[in-house]
Parts: structure tokens; C-alpha cells; sequence
């Protein structure tokens, strides 16, 4: 009898995590406005693949980063995938004369933050704004758009204690948590932590995204 289990290292998919889109799906997303939010981990190589089909599929996507994520990735990569804007600053008017948060936060139909570092969580969960990404998205009206987290760290940093609890605190504040799932990481760990892959966190954006939305 073969061995079925997995190769060490083998990405593990999240057992509740929506399967990959099927063909034909993403044009649920077409004319959609998405926000999507980027922090600093390594996973955000992944959230150019997410940005760049979002938007061959008609969405109109707007990128902001923090300071840390650009260390990982150029803004101008995501400018080039987006063709919009990337919004690296809490001080930038760009597209209206109000604050800049404020009016990118009503305009979306969904955010989605890709990779979601443990500080991030941490800020979300606890209502800090001190970063351009959690700035804006303090200014989202959960009630309407819905939020998707996909956390992206060190299996120890995602088993801990404080980032468990914080999971659970923004589970109850109305996000969506997508992931993570269990593999290879970068910081030569095997275990739950690694970033959902693009086709996984495109069927979460698929499944979520209002109908209102839609072209």
C-alpha cells in the first residue's frame, strides 16, 4: 500500500477554506472597488498574483502598504499590476480633497489585507490606526463591506497566546479570516502559518464580495 501522506514541507490547504474558484468566477469581482491592504512579510510576493488576476478580471484595485512592506515588494510593482495609485503614506491626497482614508474606506466593496502580519492583528484588534493600512480600514463600515485578514507568520508567532486571542477578538468584530494554512516557510519552520495561496484567497474574495458590487 502507498504512503498518501504528504512530503514534508507540502503547503496544507485549510480543511474551511474556500476551494479555488472555479472558471468563469471571477467575473463576480468585475467593476467591483477592492481594497487590498499589505503589511510586511515575505508573503506578499503572493498578493502581486491576487492583485494582477483581480484586476485582469475587471475589479478596479487600490494597494495600499505599509512602511515594511515595501521592503519586501515596490510599490511600483503593485502600481504596474493595479494601474492605480499606491498609497505608502497616511498624508496623501491623491483622488479627492477630503481625508484620503476616509474617502478610499466608503468607496470600497471590499477590503482585504494580504499578507496580515501578527503586528497588524494586533493593531486591528485593539483599534490602533497608525499605519496607512489600518488607518484606512478604521474607516470601513463593516456593517456593509466585508474585511478579509490573510495572516501570514512564523508558526510560533501564529500559536502564541496574544495572536490567538486577537483572531478571536476580530472574528467577533466581524472580519474574515482566511487561513492560514500549514507548510513550508520562509523561516525554514514546517508548520500552520504560511499564507493562503492566491487562487485560495481569490475564491474568499469571490464568496464575499456584495452583490452590489457587481458590473
Amino acid at each position: 500500500m502507498s504512503d498518501s501522506r504528504p512530503e514534508p514541507g507540502t503547503p496544507q490547504r485549510d480543511p474551511g477554506a474556500p476551494s479555488c474558484p472555479a472558471p468563469g468566477a471571477l467575473d463576480a469581482v468585475r467593476g467591483a472597488r477592492i481594497f487590498v491592504g499589505v503589511t510586511g512579510g515575505i508573503a506578499a510576493y503572493k498578493t502581486c498574483t491576487v492583485v494582477s488576476r483581480l484586476a485582469q478580471a475587471g475589479a478596479a484595485v487600490t494597494v495600499a502598504m505599509t512602511e515594511s512592506a515595501t521592503r519586501f515588494v515596490q510599490p511600483l510593482t503593485f502600481q504596474a499590476l493595479s494601474a492605480r495609485h499606491v498609497y505608502t503614506s497616511a498624508w496623501e491626497h491623491v483622488e479627492s480633497l477630503d481625508p484620503q482614508h476616509i474617502s478610499l474606506a466608503t468607496a470600497c466593496d471590499l477590503a482585504l489585507v494580504a499578507p496580515c502580519t501578527m503586528d497588524c492583528l494586533a493593531r486591528l484588534a485593539t483599534g490602533r490606526t497608525d499605519d496607512v493600512v489600518t488607518l484606512i480600514l478604521s474607516a470601513v463600515d463593516r456593517r456593509r463591506t466585508p474585511v478579509l485578514l490573510a495572516p501570514a507568520m512564523n508558526s510560533v508567532m501564529w500559536a502564541q497566546p496574544s495572536t490567538q486571542r486577537n483572531v478571536r477578538q476580530l472574528r467577533d468584530d466581524g472580519f474574515d479570516v482566511i487561513g492560514p494554512a500549514s507548510g513550508w516557510q520562509a523561516c525554514r519552520h514546517v508548520g500552520e502559518g504560511r499564507m493562503s495561496e492566491p487562487e485560495e484567497i481569490l475564491a474568499a474574495v469571490v464568496n464575499r464580495v456584495p452583490a452590489r458590487a457587481r458590473a
